[in-house]
């Protein structure tokens, strides 16, 4: 039984000419309604805000590392390829699937978050279009993982 209704039929209530004090009474209804369906609770479109904010951060955190990396061959041939040498390991291997996986969504995402916001039907059917985001990034990352980390395989088990 929710709050408001048993507010509502008396149960919850304070006895008559008990003296309530009103802001408290305001605060109690604040909690009620949040509790009733306002406050936010993990719908699969603010995992999507959450994640394309994530994979946001993380995209220009890339960026701003290889802007940085790029920048050492004018600085120090020597030391730019020192630091890709680093580069070539099977947790850089790693990291770069998940930064693939990072952009696909944030790429695909954006679209989703355009045409709700532009196209006169989105905001019924962006439920529909998360799924379909979700198809799509899962359809194009199995074969780019495979395919990426196929090498690391190769060179940490051996094979051609």
């Amino acid at each position: 039984m929710s709050t408001t209704a048993s507010t509502a039929s008396g149960v919850g209530s304070p006895p008559p000419g008990a003296g309530t004090n009103t802001a408290a009474g305001a605060s109690d209804r604040a909690g009620a309604s949040r509790r009733q369906g306002t406050f936010y609770r993990g719908d699969p479109g603010m995992w999507s805000w959450v994640l394309h904010r994530i994979t946001g951060v993380l995209t220009f955190f890339f960026l701003f590392v290889h802007v940085l990396d790029t920048a050492l061959v004018r600085v120090s041939p020597n030391t730019y390829d020192q630091v890709i040498e680093t580069y070539k390991t099977p947790i850089v291997n790693l990291l770069e699937v998940g930064l693939v996986g990072a952009v696909l969504f944030h790429a695909l995402n954006g679209i989703r978050v355009m045409l709700v916001d532009f196209w006169s039907k989105g905001p019924k059917l962006q439920k529909a279009m998360l799924w379909v985001i979700g198809v799509v990034w899962v359809v194009v990352m199995v074969p780019g993982a495979f395919f990426m980390l196929k090498r690391t395989a190769e060179m940490l088990f051996g094979g051609n």
